[in-house]
Protein backbone atom coordinates (compact mmCIF):
# COMPACT_ATOMS: atom_id res chain seq x y z
CA UNK A 1 0.00 0.00 0.00
CA UNK A 2 1.44 3.43 -1.01
CA UNK A 3 0.33 7.13 -0.41
CA UNK A 4 -2.35 8.16 -2.19
CA UNK A 5 -1.74 11.93 -1.26
CA UNK A 6 -1.02 14.44 -4.08
CA UNK A 7 -1.71 17.29 -5.65
CA UNK A 8 -4.44 15.98 -7.55
CA UNK A 9 -6.73 14.98 -5.16
CA UNK A 10 -5.78 17.60 -2.01
CA UNK A 11 -6.10 21.02 -3.62
CA UNK A 12 -6.25 24.12 -1.45
CA UNK A 13 -7.90 22.99 1.81
CA UNK A 14 -7.15 26.57 3.67
CA UNK A 15 -10.23 27.96 3.03
CA UNK A 16 -12.69 25.33 3.99
CA UNK A 17 -10.53 24.05 7.12
CA UNK A 18 -11.10 27.79 8.44
CA UNK A 19 -14.93 27.38 7.49
CA UNK A 20 -15.07 24.30 9.49
CA UNK A 21 -13.32 25.28 12.58
CA UNK A 22 -15.19 29.35 12.39
CA UNK A 23 -11.68 30.99 12.94
CA UNK A 24 -10.33 28.76 16.36
CA UNK A 25 -7.46 27.56 14.22
CA UNK A 26 -4.43 30.54 13.80
CA UNK A 27 -3.69 32.04 11.03
CA UNK A 28 -7.96 31.99 10.18
CA UNK A 29 -8.49 35.54 9.08
CA UNK A 30 -11.69 37.36 8.83
CA UNK A 31 -13.39 35.20 11.30
CA UNK A 32 -16.26 37.42 13.30
CA UNK A 33 -16.42 37.18 17.04
CA UNK A 34 -19.43 34.77 17.29
CA UNK A 35 -17.66 32.75 14.69
CA UNK A 36 -14.45 32.61 16.55
CA UNK A 37 -16.72 31.53 19.37
CA UNK A 38 -18.53 28.64 18.16
CA UNK A 39 -15.58 27.58 16.45
CA UNK A 40 -13.51 27.48 19.73
CA UNK A 41 -16.59 25.62 21.41
CA UNK A 42 -16.43 22.68 18.74
CA UNK A 43 -12.52 22.27 19.24
CA UNK A 44 -12.99 21.94 22.87
CA UNK A 45 -15.76 19.52 22.22
CA UNK A 46 -13.32 16.83 19.93
CA UNK A 47 -10.63 17.39 22.11
CA UNK A 48 -13.06 15.48 25.33
CA UNK A 49 -14.43 13.37 22.61
CA UNK A 50 -10.98 11.46 22.63
CA UNK A 51 -10.89 8.09 25.07
CA UNK A 52 -8.99 7.59 27.91
CA UNK A 53 -7.61 4.24 26.01
CA UNK A 54 -5.17 6.46 23.63
CA UNK A 55 -4.25 8.25 26.62
CA UNK A 56 -0.66 7.85 28.20
CA UNK A 57 0.17 5.68 25.38
CA UNK A 58 1.31 6.87 22.28
CA UNK A 59 5.05 8.49 22.43
CA UNK A 60 3.82 12.61 21.95
CA UNK A 61 6.86 14.14 19.80
CA UNK A 62 8.95 10.45 18.97
CA UNK A 63 10.16 10.09 15.72
CA UNK A 64 7.58 8.04 13.17
CA UNK A 65 8.04 5.86 10.30
CA UNK A 66 5.21 5.32 7.82
CA UNK A 67 5.79 1.55 6.29
CA UNK A 68 3.03 0.69 4.07
CA UNK A 69 5.10 -0.07 1.00
CA UNK A 70 7.07 -2.44 3.01
CA UNK A 71 8.00 -3.72 6.49
CA UNK A 72 11.63 -3.23 7.30
CA UNK A 73 13.98 -2.92 10.33
CA UNK A 74 13.39 0.75 12.08
CA UNK A 75 16.04 3.20 12.71
CA UNK A 76 17.45 3.69 16.04
CA UNK A 77 15.89 7.14 17.27
CA UNK A 78 12.02 5.67 15.50
CA UNK A 79 9.38 5.54 18.34
CA UNK A 80 6.21 4.93 16.28
CA UNK A 81 5.85 2.73 13.28
CA UNK A 82 2.82 2.11 10.96
CA UNK A 83 2.55 -0.88 9.06
CA UNK A 84 -0.43 -2.99 6.76
CA UNK A 85 -2.30 -4.77 8.79
CA UNK A 86 -1.34 -7.61 6.73
CA UNK A 87 2.08 -7.29 8.71
CA UNK A 88 3.65 -8.07 11.86
CA UNK A 89 4.21 -5.03 14.08
CA UNK A 90 7.56 -3.36 14.41
CA UNK A 91 8.75 -4.77 17.77
CA UNK A 92 10.45 -2.41 20.60
CA UNK A 93 8.55 0.83 19.21
CA UNK A 94 4.39 2.31 19.20
CA UNK A 95 2.79 0.22 16.12
CA UNK A 96 -0.08 1.39 14.34
CA UNK A 97 -1.60 -0.43 11.94
CA UNK A 98 -3.51 0.41 8.56
CA UNK A 99 -7.39 -0.37 7.61
CA UNK A 100 -8.56 0.58 4.38
CA UNK A 101 -11.74 1.17 5.82
CA UNK A 102 -13.97 2.81 3.51
CA UNK A 103 -12.85 1.35 -0.33
CA UNK A 104 -11.54 -1.85 -1.25
CA UNK A 105 -7.93 -2.70 -1.08
CA UNK A 106 -6.08 -2.95 -4.84
CA UNK A 107 -6.71 -6.58 -5.46
CA UNK A 108 -9.52 -7.29 -2.67
CA UNK A 109 -12.48 -6.50 -4.48
CA UNK A 110 -13.47 -10.24 -4.50
CA UNK A 111 -13.54 -10.02 -1.09
CA UNK A 112 -16.53 -7.50 -0.39
CA UNK A 113 -20.15 -8.41 -1.45
CA UNK A 114 -21.20 -6.61 -4.38
CA UNK A 115 -24.33 -5.05 -2.42
CA UNK A 116 -21.68 -2.91 -0.20
CA UNK A 117 -19.75 -1.67 -3.53
CA UNK A 118 -21.33 1.63 -3.60
CA UNK A 119 -23.43 1.67 -7.41
CA UNK A 120 -23.63 5.17 -9.59
CA UNK A 121 -25.98 4.50 -12.98
CA UNK A 122 -25.36 0.88 -12.88
CA UNK A 123 -21.89 0.36 -12.13
CA UNK A 124 -19.22 -0.44 -9.21
CA UNK A 125 -17.58 3.49 -8.71
CA UNK A 126 -14.07 3.68 -8.23
CA UNK A 127 -12.08 6.32 -6.83
CA UNK A 128 -10.86 8.00 -9.40
CA UNK A 129 -7.38 8.38 -8.59
CA UNK A 130 -6.90 5.05 -7.44
CA UNK A 131 -9.17 2.71 -10.06
CA UNK A 132 -8.81 -0.33 -8.39
CA UNK A 133 -10.33 0.86 -5.00
CA UNK A 134 -13.87 0.66 -5.05
CA UNK A 135 -15.82 3.04 -2.60
CA UNK A 136 -18.10 0.76 0.05
CA UNK A 137 -21.44 2.23 0.18
CA UNK A 138 -21.85 3.43 3.89
CA UNK A 139 -25.23 5.09 2.83
CA UNK A 140 -27.62 3.05 5.31
CA UNK A 141 -27.63 1.92 8.85
CA UNK A 142 -27.68 -1.85 7.37
CA UNK A 143 -25.08 -1.29 4.64
CA UNK A 144 -22.72 0.42 7.77
CA UNK A 145 -23.06 -2.63 9.97
CA UNK A 146 -22.22 -4.85 7.09
CA UNK A 147 -18.74 -3.09 6.42
CA UNK A 148 -18.08 -3.17 10.25
CA UNK A 149 -18.55 -6.55 10.61
CA UNK A 150 -16.14 -7.35 7.53
CA UNK A 151 -13.58 -4.62 9.17
CA UNK A 152 -14.03 -4.69 12.72
CA UNK A 153 -12.79 -8.52 12.66
CA UNK A 154 -9.52 -7.17 10.78
CA UNK A 155 -9.00 -4.60 14.07
CA UNK A 156 -9.48 -7.25 16.66
CA UNK A 157 -6.29 -8.92 14.39
CA UNK A 158 -4.77 -5.97 14.62
CA UNK A 159 -4.99 -6.38 18.25
CA UNK A 160 -4.11 -9.81 18.40
CA UNK A 161 -1.09 -9.42 15.94
CA UNK A 162 0.43 -6.74 19.01
CA UNK A 163 -0.48 -3.29 17.38
CA UNK A 164 -1.35 -0.95 19.59
CA UNK A 165 -3.45 1.70 17.35
CA UNK A 166 -5.34 1.38 14.02
CA UNK A 167 -5.79 4.25 11.89
CA UNK A 168 -8.68 4.32 8.92
CA UNK A 169 -8.26 5.75 5.58
CA UNK A 170 -10.17 7.14 3.17
CA UNK A 171 -12.40 8.63 5.98
CA UNK A 172 -13.35 11.45 3.11
CA UNK A 173 -14.79 8.71 0.61
CA UNK A 174 -17.72 10.75 0.45
CA UNK A 175 -16.00 13.48 -1.53
CA UNK A 176 -15.56 11.47 -4.32
CA UNK A 177 -19.18 9.55 -4.37
CA UNK A 178 -21.12 12.52 -6.70
CA UNK A 179 -23.39 12.98 -3.64
CA UNK A 180 -24.41 9.69 -3.34
CA UNK A 181 -23.03 9.60 0.44
CA UNK A 182 -22.42 12.08 2.94
CA UNK A 183 -19.98 13.32 5.96
CA UNK A 184 -22.70 12.47 8.16
CA UNK A 185 -22.91 8.53 6.77
CA UNK A 186 -18.71 8.24 7.20
CA UNK A 187 -18.99 9.86 10.74
CA UNK A 188 -21.72 6.72 11.48
CA UNK A 189 -19.36 4.31 10.19
CA UNK A 190 -16.62 5.68 11.96
CA UNK A 191 -18.15 5.78 15.17
CA UNK A 192 -18.75 1.58 14.48
CA UNK A 193 -14.84 1.42 13.68
CA UNK A 194 -13.77 3.55 16.76
CA UNK A 195 -15.97 1.52 19.06
CA UNK A 196 -14.50 -1.55 17.80
CA UNK A 197 -10.84 -0.33 17.96
CA UNK A 198 -11.50 0.74 21.60
CA UNK A 199 -13.70 -2.77 22.39
CA UNK A 200 -9.95 -4.81 21.47
CA UNK A 201 -7.93 -1.88 23.60
CA UNK A 202 -6.52 -0.29 20.13
CA UNK A 203 -6.20 3.62 20.00
CA UNK A 204 -8.11 4.43 16.54
CA UNK A 205 -6.64 7.07 14.26
CA UNK A 206 -7.63 10.24 11.84
CA UNK A 207 -6.25 9.56 8.83
CA UNK A 208 -6.27 12.24 6.44
CA UNK A 209 -9.69 14.49 5.90
CA UNK A 210 -8.36 18.13 7.72
CA UNK A 211 -11.43 19.59 6.89
CA UNK A 212 -13.66 16.94 8.19
CA UNK A 213 -11.17 17.15 12.17
CA UNK A 214 -13.16 18.42 13.91
CA UNK A 215 -16.79 16.69 12.64
CA UNK A 216 -14.88 13.84 13.22
CA UNK A 217 -12.97 13.86 16.34
CA UNK A 218 -16.16 14.66 18.10
CA UNK A 219 -18.62 12.57 16.25
CA UNK A 220 -16.99 9.98 15.93
CA UNK A 221 -14.23 9.98 18.97
CA UNK A 222 -10.94 9.73 17.25
CA UNK A 223 -7.98 9.54 19.46
CA UNK A 224 -5.24 10.59 17.14
CA UNK A 225 -4.85 12.15 13.70
CA UNK A 226 -2.22 10.76 10.65
CA UNK A 227 -1.82 13.26 8.07
CA UNK A 228 -0.06 13.12 5.23
CA UNK A 229 1.55 16.44 3.67
CA UNK A 230 0.16 18.76 6.05
CA UNK A 231 2.92 20.93 5.89
CA UNK A 232 3.40 21.05 2.31
CA UNK A 233 -0.69 22.20 2.34
CA UNK A 234 -0.24 24.32 5.68
CA UNK A 235 -3.51 22.61 7.34
CA UNK A 236 -1.74 20.70 10.54
CA UNK A 237 -3.28 23.29 12.48
CA UNK A 238 -6.69 21.74 12.21
CA UNK A 239 -5.07 18.42 13.47
CA UNK A 240 -3.46 19.86 16.32
CA UNK A 241 -6.29 22.28 17.14
CA UNK A 242 -7.94 18.91 17.90
CA UNK A 243 -5.59 16.17 18.64
CA UNK A 244 -3.02 18.49 20.50
CA UNK A 245 0.32 16.65 20.59
CA UNK A 246 -0.99 13.51 18.83
CA UNK A 247 -1.05 14.21 15.57
CA UNK A 248 1.57 12.40 13.16
CA UNK A 249 2.60 14.05 9.94
CA UNK A 250 4.00 12.31 6.68
CA UNK A 251 6.06 14.64 4.17
CA UNK A 252 6.74 13.37 0.81
CA UNK A 253 10.12 14.35 -1.01
CA UNK A 254 8.56 14.72 -4.20
CA UNK A 255 6.65 17.65 -3.44
CA UNK A 256 8.49 20.19 -0.77
CA UNK A 257 7.12 23.74 -1.50
CA UNK A 258 10.34 24.64 1.27
CA UNK A 259 13.49 22.56 2.56
CA UNK A 260 12.43 20.00 4.80
CA UNK A 261 14.60 21.50 7.49
CA UNK A 262 12.33 24.32 7.28
CA UNK A 263 9.32 22.65 8.20
CA UNK A 264 10.94 21.01 11.48
CA UNK A 265 11.86 24.52 12.31
CA UNK A 266 8.62 25.92 11.61
CA UNK A 267 6.14 25.89 15.18
CA UNK A 268 2.76 24.42 13.01
CA UNK A 269 4.45 21.29 12.13
CA UNK A 270 3.78 18.52 14.41
CA UNK A 271 6.86 17.02 16.35
CA UNK A 272 6.37 13.65 15.23
CA UNK A 273 6.98 14.24 11.59
CA UNK A 274 9.17 12.17 9.07
CA UNK A 275 9.73 13.11 4.96
CA UNK A 276 9.06 10.05 3.20
CA UNK A 277 9.82 8.80 -0.38
CA UNK A 278 6.22 9.12 -1.93
CA UNK A 279 6.20 5.28 -2.81
CA UNK A 280 6.93 4.11 0.62
CA UNK A 281 9.85 1.90 -0.64
CA UNK A 282 12.12 -0.15 1.87
CA UNK A 283 15.74 0.84 2.45
CA UNK A 284 17.00 -1.82 -0.25
CA UNK A 285 15.18 -0.04 -3.15
CA UNK A 286 16.40 2.81 -5.16
CA UNK A 287 14.65 5.99 -4.35
CA UNK A 288 13.84 5.27 -0.81
CA UNK A 289 14.44 8.28 1.37
CA UNK A 290 13.53 8.83 5.22
CA UNK A 291 14.61 11.77 6.99
CA UNK A 292 13.63 12.93 10.46
CA UNK A 293 14.30 16.36 12.24
CA UNK A 294 16.66 16.72 14.57
CA UNK A 295 15.09 18.28 17.60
Amino acid sequence: MVSRAGAATRGSRAVVVCAVLGGAVAGCAGAGSASESSGEAAVADARSAASEVFEGGFPAGAIPDYQLGGAYEPEADVGVVVRDRTAEPAPGVYSICYVNAFQTQPGGLDAWPEQLLLQLDGATLFDPDWPDEALLDTSSTEKREAIAAVVVPWIDGCAEAGFDAVEFDNLDSYTRSHGALSLEDNVALSELLVDGAHAAGLAAGQKNAAEDTVTLGRGAGFDFAIAEECAAYEECESYTAVYGEAVIDIEYSDQLPKPFTEMCSDENTPASVVLRDRDLLTPSDEGYVRQSCSR
